[in-house]
């Protein structure tokens, strides 16, 4: 469960709200070009300094979901990103990003539906996210994802993930190949997997070629 509280900081077109329990300073704010983000300044987020567009991009690159941006007429709501991904940090958190639902999530932590820092060392005393005890404890990972392990092994977890690039999922509909099979749903699906493990044979460029026989010995 997340501790801390949200703070906003209003404005006229768009009020900010930062979840100190879930910000683990990672500064994609401070460092952002413009005045939207000011450090020492009181109050040191001021959504009036900065143009709407400004302020959702630079929100939406909070990679843990500490901020998020409610705008007054209500015509922009963060929506999940088209594939959900998972980004493995040097010697840090896992950086997740899609349409996420989380066990223990705050209620006043919106951001938590689509970006999120999950701990990643085990450390954390705010599981399920990161909360820098990485640092602490010197967790050392680069964060490389490879074959690793025996998935004929009798002990250890599970098989080995090969060139992983990304985690992805959909729930849209996908076209119907056979619409005269009056079964609309049939090509749909919510998810896809990839056997990494079996390898695989093009046939279709072998070509055979007859040898004949060699002459008998004489």
């Amino acid at each position: 469960m997340s501790k801390g509280k949200a703070i906003e900081y209003p404005g006229e077109t768009a009020a900010v709200s930062w979840h100190g329990g879930l910000c683990i300073h990672i500064g994609e704010c401070g460092r952002a070009q413009g005045d939207l983000f000011v450090g020492g300044r009181k109050p040191w987020c001021q959504p009036d300094v900065a143009s709407d567009d400004e302020v959702e991009e630079i929100i939406l690159r909070c990679p843990t979901g500490a901020l998020t941006v409610d705008f007054a007429d209500g015509s922009r709501t963060e929506t999940a990103d088209a594939v959900n991904t998972v980004q493995v940090a040097f010697n840090g958190p896992l950086f997740v990003r899609g349409d996420l639902e989380i066990e223990g999530a705050p209620a006043n932590a919106a951001g938590l539906k689509f970006r999120a820092a999950l701990c990643r060392c085990g450390q954390s005393k705010n599981k399920p996210f990161c909360d820098n005890s990485h640092e602490s404890v010197d967790f050392r990972d680069s964060g490389a994802v490879g074959g690793t392990g025996d998935v004929d092994a009798g002990t250890g977890g599970g098989p080995p993930i090969t060139n992983l690039a990304e985690i992805v999922s959909a729930d849209q509909d996908d076209p119907d190949s056979t619409p005269a099979n009056n079964d609309p749903l049939e090509d749909d699906q919510d998810s896809a997997g990839i056997d990494v493990q079996t390898p695989r044979s093009d046939l279709s460029l072998v070509t055979t070629v007859d040898t004949p026989a060699p002459p008998p010995l004489g």
